[in-house]
């Protein structure tokens, strides 16, 4: 019916309109999904790896889809790298003709995830931005260029090398070799890459004077070989170490031509993309061929180090755990094969970091991630900075034209750019190099004039030509901006007397000025070491800084870039050149002024006491100013104690380096040293004539040894041998037998002697290089820190915990000596009165109700000093009065004062003590009474000491009277009383006032009292008196006093004395 159709018709509606409305939602889906940011974790990620493998025989033996193989196996068993990715690799055959490469490159789009290569450098630029349209990352190994560094041209670019040119330039820089030529074989790669490295070179104001393609014929070798002269040659082709023909033929050929003779260095520039093997190898090529065995003693090879295993032997032990085929020896594949599987894992290590990240899988983050990596490689680990750039460590190997073995001599660390010298001097045809080429050339900012520069000509052409200046007047200007720098701006080094202020005011005047200079005699510092003493003052400051000014006379426009060399020089442990003072007619070298003199004087300075650990501290400040020269590629030539020297903190500082410049220059006459300047010397340089005016860096290490000899003996050179200085250099020149000082292992730990030998052996070659002084010398010091940083923070707490100990030591001495006048004060004054009168206080008379006085004296002692010297008088009263002493401390006692023969102790005061007083004085007298009793004089040892003792007990007053020399009296009735007991007592008795006796009874103590009598006490009147002779338990023996009877006293006083002067006129006349 038409209802129902008019329902199917609307169904059919419906059913159409919810397709669409399906295709239209599904649509809007894939495209929000297609928007959304790609997952980190990719299923496959291939590698290209690109290069001329098929058409060039020698980098096919780098084995690519082996080394491609074997990398991506280790990944993928690696679930670290290979988590939810798994990685393959495509070997990209790259043709030979840098047209056809391009080309080629075109087509792998689509045949990989990210690239390795290409290897040639001539389409790198132009692979980087197909690369970067694509968003594909590009890692080559062979790119050369600085422009390709751009990261806003070539964001997915990223270097899985080190910089091949920034290795020769730390290598032309350590050595001062400027001008360079440049060779390369026919192949289209290496015409590519000579071009690429010229220009890099340049852009580094290096004067690349020579770029020449060379025709693999004999005819188009010798034609490339006689453009070059007196030049360092790269060598852009196939070593012959691997198999290069081209450079076999072009050694063999100039060893022909006799170019061979030490003018000329040959680089090969393909060593410095892979680690060549050296250890224990040899190459068949040189072992084979005499003649290019002497010509490859022209040849300094730089290859990759690989410290732990070479190329060669990782490859055997991949082969022994079958990861790769053993159907080739190892020594028959390229150690290119190295650089493609490192290459390989330095890709897989980003894509580990971007999935990390959780960032889109793209060839810029790519790139990106490859900075701050750190991994092992095949045979050598790998390293890469915050800026991506790999920090890799190279090798100079070197060869001595007789052995094929290939010896390491530097070592170029890309970290810290820095060139080290490992102890073997590089062997040169002929026994001598090329020439240093000026330092400006490395100086950056600074106008060389050494030689031609293709980018300075061009600038000054440009400038002078809107000017109408002819190009004759170039030579003039560009030497006039160099006047202009020598005394202005902060590289000034040409100063006068309006930079420098004489600290005394007269030279100020110029007239002052030309005299001092000619009374001083401007000798140098080695001279004036041992002419003159030690100044604590600086003749002048510069720049709120001491300096010290020596007479010199070179040209100072023909010294700018050696100046600039010089000032450059900064270390803690090197004295700085700070530039020349020319004013007044005066021509004077500037460093910084050192108080302390120089090391030789410190030694010699018996009130400076250094330990060992004094003498390690300077000998280790040597060891790191040298090894800083060292790395500087500068021989110090006339190292010796005399210009090392010391500053106010007793930093050791070496100076007088590089100054061997400054007489080539000046054109001086040589002159012959005095034997004493040449004790430092080393024998090898003493033998070849001149000594002193050409040295090594193997002479350097000699020189130090015997300044170590001058440190740990402290004494002169050769000081223990009973030779002459003529002697000793006369025995140095001509051995056998071998002449060197003789250390006893008293001195130093056997260690340092040890080292010191190995620094003074008679081969150069065996010497340590100061790097491993260094590393010895620490070991002996167990260890301490040495870089700059912390050798500032060590010397600081150093200083501070010397500082603390001093204070320490300090402070308890002063605690010392403080007691000693605490004791010395306390033994003059009670202690309660002394701390009264130390703290600036007043003493108040104090008054004591009961107190017990002793007092004695010597009985007939106006008669023994009459017949006795007074010293003798004073040795008795000093015995008797130290027995005395020694017997009071036993008791609660405190010793009043001495005057003369008498003696006098107070008991209660001023320390009040209860009752106790008069048992205290009691047994106190008898313990004196017994003492005396067996007491000797030393000059009459025969004639007996007998003393009178009284006692009595009765308040006083006490106080302190006078203020110089300050005493602590006793006054009042009672200290008259008992001087009145003691003279009207009897020898060998202790009288004892009825008072003090009422006291004894109370306390019932036992003591033993004889009733003497009613006895007339002067100025008292008629009192009772007593006799102490003993105490119940008291034992020891007391003297056996005189008899006495009453109405008698008097004539046996009388007999006494009398029998006293005999008893004494008898012992003098004896």
């Amino acid at each position: 019916t038409l209802e129902s159709l008019w329902q199917i018709s609307l169904q059919r509606f419906v059913n159409c309109k919810l397709i669409k409305f399906s295709f239209k939602f599904l649509f809007i889906l894939l495209a929000s999904l297609c928007l959304l940011p790609c997952p980190t974790q990719a299923a496959w990620f291939r590698v290209g790896v690109v290069g001329p493998w098929g058409c060039d025989p020698l980098f096919a033996k780098a084995l690519p889809s082996v080394a491609a193989q074997l990398a991506v196996n280790r990944i993928n068993k690696d679930a670290s790298l290979s988590y939810a990715v798994t990685f393959e690799y495509a070997v990209l055959q790259e043709p030979c003709e840098t047209s056809r490469a391009l080309e080629a490159f075109v087509g792998f789009h689509t045949k990989a995830s990210g690239y390795i290569g290409p290897a040639n450098p001539g389409y790198c630029d132009a692979a980087s931005m197909l690369s970067k349209g694509w968003n594909k990352a590009l890692f080559p190994w062979g790119c050369v260029g600085y422009e390709l560094d751009d990261v806003r041209s070539h964001p997915t670019f990223a270097r899985s090398m080190a910089r091949p040119t920034w290795v020769l330039l730390s290598v032309m820089s350590y050595f001062r070799w400027a001008h360079i030529g440049i060779i390369s074989s026919s192949e289209d790669i290496w015409m590519e890459t000579a071009t690429k490295v010229a220009d890099a070179l340049r852009s580094h104001g290096m004067p690349v004077r020579l770029v020449t393609f060379m025709e693999n014929t004999p005819h188009g070798i010798r034609r490339a070989l006689t453009k070059v002269r007196k030049m360092i040659v790269i060598l852009c082709m196939h070593s012959v170490l691997i198999g290069g023909t081209a450079q076999r033929l072009l050694l063999e050929t100039a060893y022909d031509m006799q170019m061979i003779d030490g003018s000329l260095v040959f680089l090969p520039y393909d060593t410095l993309l892979y680690s060549l093997p050296y250890h224990n190898v040899t190459y068949p090529a040189l072992k084979r061929n005499n003649k290019l065995l002497r010509a490859y003693d022209a040849v300094l090879t730089i290859t990759i180090d690989s410290p732990r295993v070479s190329f060669y032997e990782a490859y055997r032990e991949a082969m022994e755990r079958g990861e790769v085929a053993s159907t080739l020896k190892p020594q028959q594949v390229s150690p290119l094969f190295g650089t493609i599987y490192n290459s390989v894992i330095f890709m897989a290590h980003a894509v580990h970091r971007v999935r990390e990240s959780r960032e889109w899988m793209s060839g810029g983050n790519l790139a990106q991630q490859s900075r701050n990596l750190a991994f092992q490689g095949f045979s050598h680990p790998i390293k890469t900075n915050g800026s991506g750039a790999a920090l890799l460590e190279y090798l100079i190997l070197d060869t001595d034209g007789i052995s094929w073995e290939l010896k390491p001599t530097h070592r170029i660390d890309m970290e810290i750019g820095m060139v080290r010298f490992l102890g073997k001097d590089i062997h040169f045809p002929r026994g001598y190099g090329p020439k240093k080429d000026a330092s400006c050339w490395f100086t950056p900012g600074v106008i060389c004039s050494g030689g031609p520069s293709t980018r300075l000509y061009t600038v000054c052409h440009i400038d002078l030509c809107a000017l109408d200046v002819s190009p004759p007047l170039f030579p003039l200007i560009r030497r006039r901006i160099n006047q202009i720098r020598l005394v202005r701006g902060p590289n000034k080094i040409l100063l006068t007397l309006a930079d420098v202020t004489f600290i005394n005011p007269s030279l100020s005047n110029k007239v002052s000025l030309l005299d001092k200079f000619s009374s001083l005699g401007m000798k140098s510092m080695s001279e004036r070491s041992l002419a003159s003493t030690i100044s604590t003052q600086s003749p002048a400051t510069y720049e709120n800084s001491n300096v010290v000014i020596f007479e010199a006379r070179p040209s100072i426009y023909e010294l700018q870039c050696f100046c600039l060399q010089m000032k450059d020089m900064r270390h803690e442990n090197v004295n700085p050149f700070l530039g020349f003072f020319h004013d007044c007619g005066v021509f004077a070298i500037v460093t910084e002024f050192c108080s302390r003199g120089s090391l030789e004087d410190l030694l010699l300075n018996e009130d400076v006491k250094l330990d060992w650990m004094f003498k390690s501290s300077l000998l280790l400040d040597l060891i790191k100013g040298m090894k800083y020269l060292h790395h500087r590629g500068v021989s110090h030539t006339r190292l010796k104690s005399r210009n090392c020297v010391v500053d106010g903190r007793f930093v050791l500082k070496v100076t007088d380096y590089g100054y061997n410049e400054v007489l080539e220059a000046q054109r001086f006459p040589y002159v012959e040293p005095h034997a004493d300047e040449l004790l430092w010397t080393a024998p090898e340089i003493l033998r070849s004539g001149q000594a002193g005016l050409h040295g090594t860096l193997p002479g350097d290490v000699y020189s130090f040894a015997i300044i170590m000899q001058e440190v740990v003996v402290r004494g002169p050179p050769f000081c223990m041998l009973d030779l002459s200085d003529k002697e000793i250099i006369e025995k140095l020149c001509k051995p056998p037998p071998l002449c060197r000082p003789v250390v006893s292992p008293d001195y130093a730990p056997m260690e340092c002697i040890q080292l010191m030998k190995q620094c003074w052996n008679e081969q150069p070659d065996k010497r340590p290089a100061f790097d491993e002084i260094f590393d010895q010398f620490k070991n002996i010091n167990k260890g301490k820190k040495t870089n700059i940083i912390d050798s500032m923070l060590r010397m600081l707490e150093q200083y501070s915990s010397n500082l603390e100990e001093l204070i320490r030591e300090r402070t308890e001495e002063l605690e010392i000596e403080k007691q000693k006048t605490e004791k010395l004060l306390t033994q003059m004054l009670p202690p309660s009165v002394a701390e009264a009168l130390k703290v600036g206080g007043t003493v108040e008379p104090e008054y004591f109700d009961q107190v017990s006085l002793y007092f004695s004296d010597i009985v007939g002692f106006t008669t023994i000093s009459a017949n006795s010297e007074p010293i003798e008088v004073v040795d008795l009263l000093n015995d008797l009065y130290t027995l005395f002493d020694a017997i009071i401390g036993n008791h609660d006692v405190y010793k009043v004062e001495t005057i003369g023969d008498a003696y006098m102790v107070a008991s209660g005061v001023p320390v009040p003590n209860g009752i106790r007083h008069a048992t205290e004085i009691a047994n106190m007298a008898l313990d004196i009474l017994s003492a005396v009793g067996t007491f000797k004089m030393r000059h009459m040892p025969d004639v007996p000491v007998r003393i009178r003792i009284g006692l009595h007990t009765g308040p006083c007053v006490a106080g302190v009277v006078g203020l110089t020399m300050p005493r602590y009296c006793l006054f009042g009735d009672t200290v008259t009383t008992a001087s009145r007991m003691e003279s009207s007592g009897m020898p060998y008795r202790i009288h004892v006032h009825q008072s003090t006796v009422k006291v004894l009874h109370e306390l019932n103590l036992g003591y033993k009292l004889e009733l003497r009598g009613r006895t007339e006490v002067r100025g008292k009147g008629i009192e009772e008196t007593y006799w102490l002779v003993g105490r119940d338990g008291f034992t020891k023996p007391l003297p056996v006093p005189p008899e006495l009877k009453s109405g008698k006293i008097q004539i046996i006083q009388v007999y006494n004395n009398l029998q006293l002067f005999i008893a004494v006129c008898v012992m003098t006349f004896v």
